[in-house]
């Protein structure tokens, strides 16, 4: 199975077995999906500083959550992609919820044993379920429906990803940086994490029985046979290549960011806020996320994507240099204002790399996935640089990621007129 999400032709969309109607549920029952992994993905901002207290962490030490659970999108990537190419996007959704879930069950164990090194083997095979999850929900969601609005589409199912990033840290804050405080008056515990990821076990699961369950539309133009020789490779576009970096570097800022929030309240100069309390203001950050990428779906409408790309991304670069250079409330408010910023740049990237791809498309979003590894290696720098220089001065490395998503947006996301002529 190959993909071909976009056409030269403006008035053109993609052909599918079913009809617009067909399409709108699906898209609907697809946003189930972007809410759960949003969810769960923003979860690690409150394991985080959890896991560092209870362990004795360095920063350092205690990005491993991140790394693990991001490496898992480097290591599973491409095999999820050629699982998906064989079952198709429905079942690859389904097999995703259920080893999600098996990540889920295993905090289980790893809270009973006290054991960091459990935990980071849970939270890779959870990543491990959720990478299948992007790998066959992304790519469908932008073939359902016209190409010229395939931005617009999934930055609108994005933002119900982020509306589960949105809900985690309160509920996170409550149910597991609460309950870890008074039990740690007695004993440090990580038993506080139980409870919530047996429910969220059993919602994957129920996930997974009504996604098997379901009627979605069939993608037969994106599909060949499994004994077709697909010609040449994503590799060759430039501005897909470029977008895996936009990724990387995308991927990684936003990680690292919410990764510090809790830390960097709590500092003396900044906010001075407990774990409990600062754990909420990290709904601002996501929330954020979650309202700019509403209103990014309907400015794209009018405005070109790229444009609008290097523009936030801009104004994350000014946001992030605020908060290095004061303190206080401004310090505290700037770095939280760079989820607004955040909002359209994953979804706009994505769909900007694939543009032009044809029967690339498929590899080429599996290439897109791997470079979410991103979220695995610049927050682990980020925690080297923090141990060195301090959590403020250590914000200098998102910073610069957000400068290349700025060259992003203006130039390196246009394709080269002889990759569109091959494509033909």
């Amino acid at each position: 199975m190959a993909g071909n999400s976009v056409t030269l032709e403006p008035n053109n969309s993609v052909q599918m077995n079913g009809s617009a109607h067909q399409n709108r549920f699906a898209l609907i029952s697809l946003t189930s999906l972007f809410f759960m992994w949003g969810f769960i993905t923003c979860l690690n901002d409150i394991l985080i500083p959890h896991l560092k207290a209870i362990f004795d962490l360095t920063y350092t030490q205690s990005m491993l959550v991140q790394f693990c659970f991001f490496g898992a999108y480097f290591l599973v990537s491409l095999p999820a992609g050629q699982l998906v190419k064989k079952v198709g996007y429905q079942k690859g959704i389904v097999a995703g919820l259920v080893v999600a879930a098996l990540g889920c069950l295993m905090f289980y164990p790893a809270a009973s044993m006290h054991s960091y090194p459990m935990f980071l083997s849970a939270l890779f095979v959870l990543a491990s379920g959720i990478t299948i999850l992007q790998v066959s929900a992304n790519p469908y969601v932008t073939l359902l429906g016209p190409s010229e609005s395939a931005s617009s589409r999934l930055t609108m199912t994005q933002a119900f990803n982020s509306l589960g990033t949105t809900v985690a840290p309160y509920l996170g804050g409550l149910f597991i940086l609460n309950e870890a405080a008074n039990a740690m008056v007695i004993t440090p515990s990580a038993d506080s994490v139980k409870v919530p990821y047996l429910i969220l076990t059993a919602a994957l699961l129920l996930l997974a029985a009504i996604f098997a369950w379901l009627k979605l539309p069939h993608i037969a133009s994106a599909e060949t046979e499994t004994d077709e020789v697909v010609s040449g490779s994503a590799w060759q576009y430039r501005h897909l290549v470029l977008g895996a970096v936009g990724i990387f570097v995308y991927v990684g800022a936003e990680v690292s960011i919410g990764s510090f929030l809790i830390n960097f309240f709590g500092e003396a100069n900044i906010a001075g806020l407990e774990e409990s309390q600062a754990a909420k203001y990290l709904t601002y950050y996501w929330g954020g996320a979650m309202v700019g990428r509403f209103i990014g779906a309907a400015v794209m409408q009018k405005v070109d994507a790229g444009k609008v790309l290097g523009f936030n991304a801009f104004a994350a670069v000014a946001l992030v240099i605020i908060t290095m250079l004061t303190s206080g409330a401004l310090a505290m408010w700037s770095i939280l204002l760079v989820g607004l910023c955040n909002s359209i740049m994953f979804p706009t990237i994505f769909s900007l790399a694939l543009n032009s791809l044809g029967k690339h498309t498929s590899q080429g979003a599996g290439i897109l996935c791997l470079a979410i590894v991103g979220g695995a290696i610049v927050p682990l720098f980020q925690g080297m640089l923090a141990d060195t220089v301090g959590v403020q001065l250590s914000f200098v490395l998102p910073m610069i990621c957000y400068g290349y998503i700025v060259y992003y947006g203006l130039r390196g996301a246009k394709p080269l007129v002889q990759n569109v002529e091959e494509n033909v």
